[in-house]
């Protein structure tokens, strides 16, 4: 039996046992748990058991449909990661990066579709994958949840059903983050945490601290708190760069048989592109600093000020070691002169090829061949201050308010990368399955003296995002069991930014006569994957060698860009709390307005183009609660909400042409509409004991917008909503022969199954009955006929989204020790379902990854009351990350990251 249906079957048997194991005793559960009843006989639990207990019950009061995680202690999150700690609710899967962490989806929508807020506010935060397969320097709105350490935060939400007094946005749902305040806590408290460990491919000491201090002086407190981690990462694999249809293309071809030359040059056969073993490493850098004052002047009164600073370093290092065929696609390909040696076409000596028409054997005399040395130095600075409270105005008038300003920068200054190129025999061997290479090198890939410059490629990014938000709202308590809420919101949102490159720095016309300097001077050796060495590239030593100052090749920014939004929103919303037909009845059912106007600045070829719009909205909303008896909840939701398009497709850099009369118009869309959603949810919950509960739910969305790009014929320039000053002799009367932009075109429903419950097994003897467990599954499904977004894509599932999650965590907890083992399963996923196409076919109609089971534990031992051992592992099976080119699931990337071990102490006054 695999490992997805073994671990799906596990989760469904846990779930379906969960009730039958319920037990209510109170001096039971204190005992199990190594807690007590306090003065009130309610049981009083701690450590891990807390954590379920106080997401538990935030799960059952909440009007919405919506899941929690909770920390017991400062640094005592459940995972090291917030993304980590997430995937462990239903519905949630996530991605990762250097087997940390990164970004999340929910209900089978990606993370573009996830509003992330922090204390109240939303947030934005890129950081980047350094890898070009998983969408680098991406400009989106999903939130990068590897920025900020775990231990700075001891509560978060996600809200999956919607109401009108919530911000509008997130289709798939609103993950709030809370860091902690001083109110939380009584009198005086200290909290150091120290872990160090390292990881199994790194083998490097990786340290991880935190500290709070928070003190309140009755009605007054202040609290600080700070993280700081350091890591190197490694992901180390092999990848083909995709596959290509490809002639013989100049290679010697003669050695084979006469139906081996044909099924060559008939342009069927696809070759794997790269052939390569590759490495990327980093050194991540990670601080975190929160503080929050506190002030009550009376029992009607609350405010509350929030700061967070947080910055994420990273130096990248990147190499392969490849081939470099003709027209970059195998190992195939004519000679070159080259640093006056004449090479000559390269010969293939053997070939296989499986019924898909793959190459999986190829045997090759003189193929050229290359190494990849790339740098990256990227940084990340975030920054939020948020004022907030509440106040009672008069008697059943309450007043609430949210002020804050947030901003974000990421600057990648150093994103380069170095081609050495030789050429040599070699065989590639796919012939161990789908996921597998085996390269065989008849030539020393370590000697420098094999090798010659061919390329070097400089580039850097940067792009920055500013949030700023006000909002407001009063409460009318008109009856003890109802209330009517008013308020209104003004947001604005910028982001912008560029880039510059350079191609061709060691062409004649940049570096004369260094172009063919031989690299020994400037070349080291490099042991990559599975311990092969090549040679690689001392970039410092490189630039010196070579002359070249970097930075005189990037003056030119290109791709500028600049988007702002401002949002004015506000809703009315009931909210009541009775009793029908002897059933306890609550909910909330209400409406929001919300107009946004958009400003679009970018660069088209001809020079700087502002374009403005607007679109405007209303969303309804309803929750509703049933308490059919004591522990057993219905609860119905239906709603409408959007989600922004992205910061992409809303620049307006593009370009306009006119050759000889027929002018062409490329351009962004200012103008687009949201995505729309209608949402439908049921679940039923049954709670009891101290932690334990089950869960059903369905959901249901009615998805439409879309964006595609269209392109329409024969239309006055007037419609392209450019200036009539943007390009000599085009006026708003040009007819315009060609106008492509992105447009809102195409639409889908979505649908779901999430299963969860947690519970003790307090029904088994001791030892065991300190055990518990808390299990989830979820099923979704949608299809979109990408076709009316891409050209030449096909329908598949949604971008982003896995019909299979599910989680088990097995937990013991007695008064001085407790331990966990979670595992997760996502399974897989379409990556981008935009196609590559060439003259010869398509490389690709989609790219995906295919489903991953990760295995994680940590264990706490209290030597004292306010000292504690800590140890955590991470991925502790090693899982590869599989990546897959095209629907027939040729191999792409393959990585392991590798498994991390981090022992610790933290101590409470």
């Amino acid at each position: 039996m695999g490992t997805k249906r073994t671990l799906l079957l596990a989760s469904s048997a846990l779930f379906v046992a969960q009730p039958v194991l319920a037990q209510d005793q109170a001096e039971q559960v204190a005992e199990a748990t190594g807690g007590a009843t306090n003065e009130g006989g309610d049981v009083v639990v701690t450590g891990y058991r807390t954590s379920l207990a106080q997401a538990r019950n935030s799960k059952r009061d909440a009007t919405i449909i919506k899941d929690s995680i909770s920390a017991s202690d400062i640094a005592a999150f459940p995972d090291l990661n917030l993304a980590e700690a997430l995937q462990r609710l239903p519905g949630v899967a996530i991605n990762r990066e250097a087997g940390e962490g990164r970004r999340i989806s929910l209900r089978g929508l990606g993370p573009d579709f996830t509003r992330v807020q922090l204390n109240g506010m939303e947030v934005l935060g890129n950081v980047d994958s350094p890898q070009d397969s998983r969408g680098q320097s991406t400009r989106d709105r999903a939130f990068d949840f590897n920025l900020f350490a775990a231990e700075l935060f001891n509560h978060v939400d996600v809200e999956k059903s919607y109401q009108a007094q919530q911000t509008e946005g997130g289709l798939a749902g609103t993950v709030g983050l809370f860091t902690a305040r001083p109110f939380d806590y009584k009198g005086s408290k200290i909290a150091l945490s120290a872990q160090g460990g390292s990881n199994t491919l790194t083998r490097d000491f990786q340290p991880r601290l935190t500290g709070l201090i928070s003190k309140n002086w009755g009605n007054f407190g202040i609290l600080v708190s700070g993280a700081y981690s350091r890591r190197n990462t490694r992901e180390e694999g092999f990848d083909t760069y995709r596959w290509r249809r490809n002639r013989a293309n100049g290679s010697n071809i003669s050695a084979l048989t006469a139906a081996e030359q044909a099924k060559i040059n008939s342009g069927d056969l696809l070759f794997a592109r790269g052939n390569r073993l590759s490495v990327w490493d980093s050194k991540q850098e990670r601080i975190g600093l929160t503080s929050s004052i506190q002030w009550a002047p009376t029992d009607k009164v609350h405010v509350t000020l929030d700061g967070l600073y947080g910055q994420f370093k990273g130096d990248r290092f990147e190499t392969h070691l490849a081939s470099r065929g003709g027209g970059s696609s195998t190992w195939l390909g004519g000679g070159e002169t080259f640093a006056g040696t004449v090479y000559p076409n390269s010969r293939v000596n053997a070939i296989q090829w499986n019924d898909r028409n793959e190459v999986t054997y190829l045997d090759v005399s003189g193929g050229k061949a290359s190494t990849e040395t790339r740098v990256q130095n990227t940084k990340n600075v975030f920054k939020q201050v948020v004022l907030s409270g509440d106040a009672e105005l008069v008697e059943g008038l309450k007043f609430t308010w949210l002020g804050g300003v947030e901003r974000s920068r990421y600057d990648m200054p150093v994103n380069d990368k170095f081609t050495l190129e030789g050429f040599g025999d070699v065989i590639s061997d796919y012939r161990g399955g789908t996921y597998s290479l085996v390269n065989t090198y008849k030539f020393n890939t370590a000697d420098p003296n094999f090798w010659h410059a061919k390329r070097l490629y400089a580039n850097n990014t940067f792009q920055d995002s500013a949030f700023d938000n006000v909002k407001g709202r009063f409460d009318y308590k008109f009856s003890p069991d109802d209330t009517i809420s008013v308020g209104g919101e003004w947001r604005r949102f910028a982001n912008g930014g560029y880039y510059a490159e350079q191609d061709n720095i060691l062409t004649s016309s940049f570096v004369s006569g260094k172009v063919n300097a031989n690299p020994s001077a400037y070349a080291q050796t490099y042991t990559g994957y599975s311990g092969q060495d090549w040679t690689i590239v001392n970039f410092p030593k490189m630039l010196q060698t070579l002359g070249i100052d970097r930075s005189q090749y990037l003056t030119n920014k290109i791709g500028v860009y600049a988007v702002e939004e401002r949002t004015a929103a506000g809703f009315v919303q009931y909210d009541w709390n009775h009793i029908l037909g002897g059933i306890p009845f609550r909910g909330n059912i209400g409406a929001r307005y919300y107009r946004t106007t958009v400003t679009s600045n970018g660069t088209a070829n001809v020079g700087p183009v502002t374009v403005r719009g607007e679109y405007e909205g209303v969303l309804p909303a309803a929750n509703l609660i049933f308490e059919l008896n004591p522990g057993l909840m219905l609860r119905f939701a239906a709603s409408k909400n959007i989600n922004r398009p992205a910061l992409g497709a809303l620049a307006v850099n593009g370009s306009v042409t006119n050759d000889n009369g027929n002018v062409t118009v490329s351009i962004g869309n200012p103008n687009l509409r949201p995505y729309k959603s209608n949402d439908y949810n049921i679940s039923t919950e049954y709670y009891f004991g101290s932690v334990g509960y089950v869960a059903a739910a369905l959901f249901y969305k009615n998805l439409d917008g879309y964006i595609s790009t269209q392109t329409v014929n024969n239309v006055p320039y007037s419609q392209t909503g450019l200036p009539d000053n943007l390009y000599p002799g085009v006026t708003g009367s040009t007819v315009v022969d060609s106008y492509s932009r992105p447009v809102n075109l195409a639409k889908t429903n979505l649908f779901g199954i999430e299963l969860s419950g947690q519970t003790d097994f307090k029904f088994l003897p001791a030892p065991f009955d300190r055990l518990g467990t808390a299990v989830n599954f979820t099923y979704v499904d949608s299809r979109l006929d990408y076709s009316k977004i891409y050209a030449g894509s096909i329908p598949t599932t949604l971008e982003g989204l896995s019909k299979y999650n599910a989680n088990a965590t097995l937990y013991y907890q007695d008064k001085a020790f407790d331990a966990r083992v979670s595992a997760n399963y996502r399974s897989g996923y379409i990556f981008s379902a935009s196609p590559v196409l060439t003259a010869l076919g398509p490389d690709q109609d989609v790219t995906g990854f295919e489903g991953t089971v990760y295995v994680d534990m940590s264990a706490h031992y209290s030597v004292t009351r306010n000292v504690q051992l800590t140890l955590n592992g991470i991925n502790l099976t090693n899982q590869r990350e599989r990546q897959y080119s095209n629907s027939t699931r040729r191999l792409y990337v393959v990585t392991r990251s590798g498994s991390t071990l981090l022992g610790g102490i933290r101590v409470t006054f």
